[in-house]
C-alpha cells in the first residue's frame, strides 16, 4: 500500500469526465425507469435505486484501486485473468439463466455478470504479455498466445450464449494493430466484412447469367463475378507486372480468390445453419432486407421514432412520451436503448453533447496511452479505449438503425451493476497506472 496521497497525480480531466458521464447516466436511468409510485432515488426495488448502489460500489472500488501500487496491478494481471476464466466456467455450471443465456450469478435481487469483467482480465493479461521485453508480435508463438488470451474467454461467453459480448472482443484488434500487427490483416478484415455483407444481401436473390440465360442463386452469381474479376486481374498481372514479380502477384491473387470463395459460401452456411432465427432477422433488418416496423423491426423502428421526436432541443427532462417506463414504446429503454430516452428529452443538442463527451473521453485515453513510459500501461490504455469505443459505436448504432441489435450497454449510461463496475474499474486502473508514469513501470 502507498502512504502518499493516492489522488495527487491522477489525471483530473479523465476523472472529471468520467464523473460527469456517470452522473448524467444515472439521471437518464432515473427518467427512463421512473415510477410515480416509487419516486425516491433510494428506493432499492427500482432500477434507479439499485443503480445508486452500483455507482457507490464502483466508486468504492475505484478508491481502493487508487491505493494500490501500479506494480501490484501488473504483477497479478495473470491471476486476475485466471479468476475471470474460473468465473466464466462456474457461471455455465451454477449460474442463473436470464433471457435464454446462462450468464449471471444471482445475489438476492441483484446479479453479477462475469462476462463484463472478462474484458478487464483480457486487457490486463494482454498488457502484461505484450509488454514483456523479449516478446515480438512478429513471432508466430506470440500471435498464438495472444489469440488464446482473447479467444478462450470469448469461447466460454459464446457457450452461455452471449454473442453480443463476444463481438466486443473484436475491439482488441485495434490494440494489436498499435502493437505491431500488420496493417494487411486489417485490410483483410475489411475485405471479409464487405464480402460477407454482399453475400448476405444477395442470399435471397437470383441472378440471370448473360448469354446463357440461366438463373442462379445470388451468392453463386457473386462467385461468378469474383471469378471474372480474378481472371481480369490475372491478365493485368501478365501484361503489366515484371516477370520477376509475377509469381508472387499470382500467388497472392490465387489466395485472395479462394479466400473469397470460402467467405461467400461460409457466410451463407453460417447464416442458415449456425445463426438463430432472431439473429437472422436482426441482420436482415440492418441490411434493409426486412421492412416490418410493427413486427421484426419493432425495436429499431420504435427507437428511431423516439430519437426523432426529440427534435433539436428535446421535450425536457422527465417529459419523454415514448422512451419511458410508463409508455413502454421503446423496449429496454433503460438498458440497450438508453440513448433513446436521452435523445427524446434533450434532442439533437443533448445527443451531440453526449457524443462529444465520449469523443473527449476516448481522445484523452489515447493521449494518456501515448505519453506512457511503461509499455504495460500504454497497451492497457489502448485496451480501455478500444472497449469503450466499440461499446459506444455499436450501442448508438443500434439505436439509430446502423448496427444490428446485439444487446451491449452504453458505457456509464445503461442500467446494470456489472457494466458500470467493469467500466469504472477500467477507468480507475488506468488512472492509477498513469499516475505512476514517471516511475517508468516495467
Amino acid at each position: 500500500m502507498r502512504t502518499d496521497n493516492p489522488v495527487r497525480k491522477i489525471d483530473r480531466f479523465l476523472l472529471i469526465t468520467y464523473l460527469i458521464m456517470v452522473t448524467i447516466g444515472y439521471f437518464n436511468i432515473y427518467s427512463s425507469a421512473y415510477n410515480p409510485e416509487h419516486p425516491s432515488h433510494f428506493d432499492f426495488s427500482m432500477e434507479y435505486g439499485k443503480q445508486i448502489i452500483w455507482i457507490g460500489v464502483s466508486l468504492l472500488l475505484g478508491g481502493l484501486i487508487l491505493l494500490l501500487e501500479g506494480n501490484f496491478i501488473k504483477k497479478y494481471s495473470y491471476e486476475f485473468y485466471g479468476v475471470m476464466a474460473f468465473l466464466l466456467v462456474a457461471v455455465l455450471i451454477v449460474g442463473e439463466e436470464k433471457n435464454g443465456a446462462k450468464a449471471w450469478f444471482g445475489i438476492g435481487q441483484f446479479g453479477i455478470q462475469p462476462s463484463e469483467f472478462a474484458k478487464i482480465g483480457v486487457s490486463l493479461a494482454l498488457a502484461k504479455f505484450l509488454s514483456t521485453p523479449q516478446i515480438r508480435f512478429e513471432d508466430t508463438t506470440t500471435r498464438l498466445y495472444t489469440a488464446l488470451f482473447i479467444g478462450f474467454p470469448a469461447a466460454l461467453i459464446l457457450l452461455q450464449p452471449d454473442a453480443g459480448t463476444v463481438i466486443v472482443f473484436i475491439s482488441f484488434i485495434f490494440v494489436l494493430y498499435r502493437e505491431g500487427m500488420s496493417g494487411n490483416l486489417l485490410l483483410f478484415g475489411l475485405f471479409v466484412l464487405v464480402l460477407s455483407i454482399l453475400s448476405l444481401m444477395l442470399k435471397e436473390s437470383t441472378m440471370e447469367l448473360p448469354i446463357i440465360g440461366t438463373e442462379v442463386a445470388g451468392h453463386i452469381g457473386l462467385v461468378i463475378i469474383l471469378t471474372i474479376i480474378a481472371l481480369l486481374v490475372l491478365l493485368l498481372i501478365r501484361q503489366f507486372v515484371m516477370k520477376r514479380g509475377r509469381k508472387t502477384a499470382i500467388l497472392v491473387l490465387v489466395l485472395a480468390y479462394f479466400s473469397s470463395i470460402v467467405i461467400v459460401f461460409g457466410t451463407n452456411y453460417a447464416f442458415y445453419n449456425v445463426m438463430k432465427r432472431h439473429q437472422q432477422e436482426r441482420i436482415d433488418i440492418m441490411l434493409g432486407l426486412i421492412d416490418d416496423p410493427d413486427g421484426k423491426a419493432y425495436n429499431i423502428d420504435r427507437s428511431m421514432a423516439a430519437i426523432g421526436s426529440g427534435g433539436l432541443s428535446g421535450k425536457g427532462y422527465m417529459k419523454s412520451t415514448l422512451a419511458n417506463r410508463g409508455q413502454k414504446h421503446v423496449p429496454m429503454q433503460s438498458t440497450d436503448f438508453i440513448f433513446c430516452t436521452l435523445s427524446e428529452e434533450w434532442g439533437f443538442a443533448g445527443s451531440l453533447t453526449v457524443v462529444i463527451l465520449f469523443v473527449l473521453l476516448l481522445l484523452r485515453i489515447v493521449l494518456l496511452a501515448e505519453r506512457q513510459r511503461s509499455p504495460f500501461t500504454r497497451i492497457f490504455a489502448y485496451c480501455v479505449s478500444a472497449i469503450l469505443f466499440f461499446h459506444f459505436f455499436v450501442n448508438v448504432g443500434m439505436a439509430i438503425g446502423l448496427a444490428p441489435v446485439i444487446g451491449i450497454p452504453l458505457p456509464f449510461f445503461s442500467y446494470g451493476g456489472s457494466s458500470i463496475m467493469a467500466f469504472s474499474i477500467l477507468i480507475f486502473l488506468l488512472l492509477k497506472l498513469d499516475s505512476e508514469r514517471l516511475d517508468i513501470l516495467r
